[in-house]
């Protein structure tokens, strides 16, 4: 939290009793400002306002915690160790439990709806007294409440995303509201996204391009970062989710207002490219931004195979490089990489803190690319029937897989990003002390069979599938004695500019069924593939592709980009939310939970595919519920479908 400080920041304002919390009955949506004199005192200085301000950002939610954030843990990508397995588990289980289908309406997992509204409410109270700083410039009240308004947007938008059409909050009540006028109904979508919008139209003039101390401020509202808001809310609103979901058809308010619009609308997709498009030349065209490139290690000359690896990871673990729109400074990795992490180090083998908590199942592994650039259930040079095969390393693969060592088909001649993403038995996990990669067989790799290294040795600890997550895992992180583990730490990146890239390709080839809007879409997806390693759409598809012409097809374009997003964007937080507006849950929730035989010691036998949990999907799914107890104190409030 080096930037904003927000926790030592807030301190003072926990004395000002009553200001921002009020609870109980529908009091989520009670936006009383209950202590007039007390708020005329934050607002009295600078000095004090700033406080407020800071308060603003304090509701951002936890991202990357792994059991808070329901990107991460309550959907098919990453699984973790069992609960109830006998050990103390360093994080709670309510992403967890939403993956095993434990969500409910009575007591709902994960439930935001309280702490984004009284962010909003917070929100309400600074811009509507923040004019009453007497010693604040003008500029600086400018870039202040636009940067609340950008806040306000984001929490209204995190509770469209979860909960489907909320209630949208402009102003705060009166202190003489009365209790029929805090009982508000669900806004319809296109209403709630129409007043986000507005929001982030009202703040783009008064942000600053970019940060004035990064010393201080990273973290902080830009003008790339609305923009960039603004492009994933609309592309999130003209995707099948939001834009004619006749699945929500009878989601209607008490007095009958339809909650969602029932006709699909193609003027929604070409509204959100050009959206897209905005931030895009304010990231790149105005700030200079770029997707990010590893330098290089001016001690090693490092091989083409690590530099292409470090690109991918650093991109999303190295702070604040030039791929990072924004990054949330409430939510650092430390946590999630000290419990992700394996043990490389055979000195320091008895380190207890580093559990391989967190595991990727076998279907994540097979979503990544050939490394001729194609899924390898149709590269013609990639045979898929033999991926749970046995294969011997050679001399050809020592920087990604040990030389000599055997581990499974399904591990060779993939994508960089297989590599980045993922380790496994047998894989090179390149860093964590040891840099100088010209002789393979002295970085460090995994032993992940029974009775190695990073074996079955335990029921309240990995390996769950016989996949870690690397990408987490910055390689600078070093196992210094028994007792401490050295780690960089980052805030945790919510938008990066492969992220738009790929929203501004999907829109462009959703928004008309023309060669023109594929061959722009095109552009923006070699982008990302080549800073990936890997050869044009057109390229790979032509050249290795069972389906050669599958890109000049909107259909096909379309799962090209989708898949595009799951491997570029894989354990960020994105293929939750994303197979969600696509509406394609059960696509990807029908694929069994699998992983490696963890028991076994022949890799013969390793590596067989065995089931670890079979997810259940229905359509209440692609919805938070709403706490029962609030329907039952607010008539107006109506349940989300099949809760």
């Amino acid at each position: 939290m080096k930037n904003l400080r927000l926790q030592e920041r807030i301190k003072p304002l926990v004395l000002i009793g009553g200001m921002i919390f009020l609870l109980g009955s529908c009091k989520y949506l009670d936006v009383v400002p209950e202590g007039v004199s007390t708020i005329d005192n934050a607002f009295s200085m600078r000095n004090q306002a700033i406080k407020y301000l800071y308060t603003c950002y304090s509701y951002m939610p936890k991202d990357g915690n792994i059991g808070l954030d329901p990107a991460l843990m309550s959907g098919d990508e990453v699984w973790a160790v069992p609960q109830g397995s006998g050990a103390v588990i360093p994080f709670n289980y309510e992403a967890v439990n939403i993956a095993l289908g434990a969500q409910n309406a009575s007591s709902p997992l994960i439930h935001s709806w309280n702490s984004l509204y009284q962010g909003i409410r917070t929100c309400n109270i600074f811009l509507e007294n923040i004019g009453n700083v007497p010693d604040l410039e003008d500029w600086e009240r400018y870039q202040w409440v636009s940067e609340v308004k950008v806040l306000k947007a984001y929490y209204h938008f995190r509770l469209l995303r979860m909960y489907g059409p909320i209630p949208v909050i402009k102003v705060n009540l009166p202190i003489d509201a009365s209790e029929e006028d805090v009982r508000v109904a669900r806004d319809p979508v296109d209403s709630c996204v129409s007043y986000i919008v507005q929001l982030l139209d009202e703040s783009v003039e008064g942000l600053p391009i970019t940060i004035a101390s990064r010393g201080e401020e990273l973290g902080r509202i830009t003008k790339p970062i609305a923009l960039a808001l603004k492009a994933r809310v609309l592309v999130t609103a003209a995707s099948p989710l939001f834009n004619g979901n006749a699945d929500q058809t009878t989601l209607r308010n008490p007095d009958g207002t339809v909650l969602f619009n029932q006709g699909s609308d193609a003027g929604k997709w070409v509204i959100a490219a050009q959206a897209c498009k905005d931030a895009i030349d304010v990231c790149v065209g105005e700030l200079g931004m770029g997707l990010y490139a590893y330098p290089g290690n001016p001690q090693f000359p490092l091989s083409d195979t690590i530099l292409t690896e470090l690109t991918l990871r650093n991109a999303f673990a190295e702070r604040w490089n030039d791929d990072i729109i924004w990054a949330n400074t409430q939510s650092l990795s430390a946590n999630l990489q000290q419990n992700s992490a394996p043990k490389l180090d055979i000195r320091y083998i008895d380190y207890s803190q580093m559990r391989m908590l967190t595991g990727a199942p076998i279907k994540i592994a097979e979503q990544f690319y050939s490394n001729n650039g194609v899924p390898i259930r149709e590269d013609r040079d990639w045979d898929y029937s033999r991926r749970f095969e046995v294969k011997t390393a050679t001399v050809a693969d020592n920087r990604y897989i040990r030389q000599d060592y055997q581990t499974a088909y399904l591990n060779f001649k993939r994508e960089p990003r297989f590599y980045a993403n993922l380790g496994f038995d047998g894989g090179i996990w390149y860093g964590q002390g040891v840099y100088d990669d010209r002789n393979p067989s002295s970085l460090y790799y995994m032993t992940g069979r029974k009775g190695q290294m990073h074996g079955a040795g335990g029921s309240h600890f990995g390996p769950i599938t016989g996949y870690q997550i690397k990408k987490w895992i910055h390689f600078e992180n070093v196992q210094i004695s028994l007792t401490s583990y050295s780690i960089r730490n980052y805030a945790w990146p919510l938008f990066r500019l492969s992220d738009l890239f790929l929203l501004y390709a999907e829109a462009l080839n959703e928004a008309a069924n023309t060669d023109a809007n594929r061959t722009q879409a095109l552009e923006y997806v070699d982008m990302v593939r080549e800073r990936a390693g890997l050869k044009s759409v057109n390229e790979a598809w032509t050249q290795h592709s069972t389906n050669p012409d599958k890109f000049r097809s909107q259909e096909g374009l379309r799962q090209i980009i989708h898949q595009e997003r799951l491997n570029e964007l894989c354990f960020e937080g994105q293929r939750f939310w994303d197979i969600r507006r696509w509406k394609t849950l059960a696509d990807y929730y029908g694929t069994p939970i699998q992983g490696w035989d963890l028991q076994q010691a022949d890799p013969a036998y390793y590596y067989r595919p065995r089931l670890v949990f079979r997810q259940e999907y229905r359509l209440r799914d692609y919805f938070w519920p709403i706490a029962q107890a609030d329907l039952t104190v607010n008539p107006n409030m109506v349940q989300n479908i099949g809760w």
